[in-house]
């Protein structure tokens, strides 16, 4: 098979080389899924980077990509819930990614049959930024009729998060630029307060909030904790990771010591009006995509925003388009037709 792999880290962004290798083999728990289309995120370039280390150390040569869609051609002996023909999408297992390649051998619980109305390229947009946004509602504890706030929410993640909010029953309210349509399009989505930060601060206008999902990081941190409530929640996607991050990852005693000191600035922002601070490093999770599956169906349907399609000859490019930034959507790699 063809796979687009990475020889070695590089802080300044090493070109990832497409090889000839065998198809994996499948263990007991595992299908192999032939990809038919693969999205291309940043956190693909933070891990080329080295960036991620410290929470998921990759051995090299690694094949990359994190998100998928395709089609099941083969099923270990334990896994029992797929079948072969199926139309599957996920986010690669932490340990073991390799989306950017004609076969990839995962686990099953990692996957979700794709919504009917979805194609395979809308499939592949969906996985990473539906996850995230479960599993910080989920580590928010979040309750219908409360209020969110994400920040910079004119992007793919707050699209995704404005829509699975608002299906919770949350009261959105997000901020970002102005430019184009984006007020009227978040808004479209479910946000009901929108704050061009060109023309206002989000500090002026909002207090007691019940949660907050920071995608901005350290910059933003102090003020967004200023519009949370007194024992209000706080889950950042850029910020530092912190102790309880770490024991929520199940990491071993030593990396637990590191990262609640590495994120014992944050946890006393928070401490400060009894609110809490948690860090997200999104994971693979079958279930929670087939939540996603209940909760948008063909009548209210997940809402796919493709910017460019790329060969997987041509990783490298729709790499730098992404680390370039300013995309309207999602970029992705159609693998196979």
């Amino acid at each position: 098979m063809k796979a687009a792999v990475l020889t070695q880290y590089d802080k300044n962004g090493r070109e990832l080389e497409i090889r000839e290798l065998p198809i994996p083999e499948l263990g007991a728990d595992e299908v192999l899924v032939k990809v038919m289309a693969a999205a291309v995120n940043p956190l693909d370039n933070m891990i080329m980077r080295g960036e991620v280390k410290m929470i998921v150390s990759y051995k090299m040569p690694l094949v990359m990509g994190n998100e998928f869609a395709g089609i099941v051609e083969k099923t270990g002996k334990n896994a029992t819930r797929l079948q072969v023909g199926d139309r599957v999408y996920g986010r690669m297992p932490l340990k073991k990614i390799g989306a950017f390649a004609e076969y990839a051998a995962v686990r099953e619980d990692a996957l979700a049959r794709i919504p009917e109305y979805l194609s395979f390229e809308e499939a592949a947009t969906v996985p990473l930024t539906a996850l995230t946004a479960m599993q910080a509602f989920e580590i928010m504890k979040v309750k219908a009729g409360e209020s969110v706030f994400i920040s910079g929410g004119t992007g793919s993640l707050g699209a995704m998060a404005i829509l699975v909010a608002k299906r919770l029953g949350l009261h959105v309210y997000t901020n970002g630029s102005g430019d184009g349509d984006n007020e009227a399009r978040v808004k479209r989505l479910g946000a009901e307060k929108f704050i061009d930060y060109k023309k206002a601060r989000y500090v002026d206008q909002l207090s007691n909030v019940d949660h907050v999902l920071d995608t901005l990081g350290d910059r933003e941190l102090p003020d967004e904790f200023s519009v949370l409530k007194r024992g209000g929640s706080l889950v950042s996607l850029r910020g530092m990771p912190n102790g309880r991050f770490a024991e929520r990852s199940g990491m071993p005693f030593w990396k637990r010591i590191l990262f609640r000191i590495a994120g014992s600035k944050y946890d006393k922002m928070a401490a400060a009006k009894n609110q809490s601070y948690d860090f997200l490093f999104v994971h693979e999770s079958g279930k929670q995509l087939e939540e996603i599956g209940k909760l948008f169906d063909r009548e209210n349907p997940l809402q796919a925003s493709i910017d460019s399609i790329y060969s997987l000859d041509r990783v490298n490019e729709a790499l730098a388009k992404v680390r370039a930034g300013g995309s309207n959507g999602k970029t992705l790699l159609k693998i196979a037709e």
